[in-house]
């Protein structure tokens, strides 16, 4: 598992930085997984101590602050309150 890693923003300039796991979050976004229930899944299966609903509601909280940098488009699927997110064209490295 990374450190972390490092996102740029060229919309807007800003730098975004991610712990391990908003690493992985992103290692695990479409095409990987294709739903966010999906990606849940995934991180409930390498985080099992963590309960089911943490990880929903930090999965949905770091994927509104990317979308609110424009680092990820996020997509309502269905009727569903559940979303997925696409990879907006970044400069990522390393952290």
């Amino acid at each position: 598992m990374s450190d972390g890693a490092v996102l740029f923003s060229t919309d807007n300039e800003v730098y975004f930085g991610l712990n391990s796991v908003g690493a992985r979050v992103w290692e695990l976004l479409p095409p990987v997984c294709a739903t966010f229930d999906e990606l849940c899944t995934r991180l409930s299966a390498e985080y099992p101590e963590v309960p089911r609903h943490i990880i929903e509601t930090d999965v949905k909280e770091l994927l509104s602050d990317l979308s609110s940098h424009k680092l990820v488009a996020v997509r309502a699927e269905g009727q569903s309150d559940q979303s997925s997110a696409t990879r907006i064209p970044a400069q990522a490295g390393k952290a």
